[in-house]
């Protein structure tokens, strides 16, 4: 199964408003396992911090859920988080941190950070405790409760951009390196 490449004909996400609440929200002093082997504490990220938030990352010896493709904007972790691992240099250059994060536990996002060779950390919210605190978009597929893909921009802690619906996501870097870049933040 090829995770890098995304089918021609996946359906678009549509902004159904979920995300709408959330821009000026701060985070949560939540402390989130990360695959460094240490927790990330979200109401201490000081400097400027692009969180991603996406369903799940698929592996290549397992089969992603039942009509995965037919779920708008679940297909494409791959690519994006791939996306934030070539731009992490020029993400950096704007003086700003990446975390990825998702409902998987730390095992399943350890094994994705080394097989993607990631340079920043995945952190790891199996209890889905952002969605109790900033009712993040999630949906249900066999059983599972996902996020729905969504990237964050926080600064002083306050988050100042929000990207959703996320799409193409493998796009979602350069288009938060773009608004980084216009809009510089101290």
């Amino acid at each position: 199964m090829n995770l890098e490449n995304l089918p021609d004909n996946l359906p678009v996400p549509k902004d159904d408003g979920a995300a709408d609440h959330l821009r000026s929200a701060t985070l949560p002093g939540l402390a989130l396992p990360s695959t460094g082997g240490d927790s990330v504490r979200l109401d201490d990220l000081s400097d400027t911090t692009v969180i991603y938030v996406y369903p799940m990352t698929g592996r290549p010896d397992i089969a992603l859920p039942d009509n995965w493709d037919e779920i708008p904007g679940a297909r494409g972790c791959t690519p994006q988080s791939c996306s934030f691992r070539d731009h992490y240099h020029e993400l950096q250059s704007v003086n700003a941190y990446v975390f990825g994060l998702s409902t998987q536990v730390t095992e399943h996002q350890r094994e994705a950070k080394a097989r993607l060779q990631l340079p920043f950390e995945l952190l790891s919210d199996s209890e889905l405790q952002l969605k109790e605190h900033l009712q993040l978009p999630s949906f249900s597929v066999d059983g599972m409760e996902l996020y729905r893909r969504i990237t964050l921009i926080v600064n002083a802690n306050r988050i100042v951009k929000v990207f959703y619906p996320v799409f193409p996501p493998g796009e979602n870097a350069t288009d938060v390196l773009s608004w980084l870049q216009q809009n510089p933040l101290s």
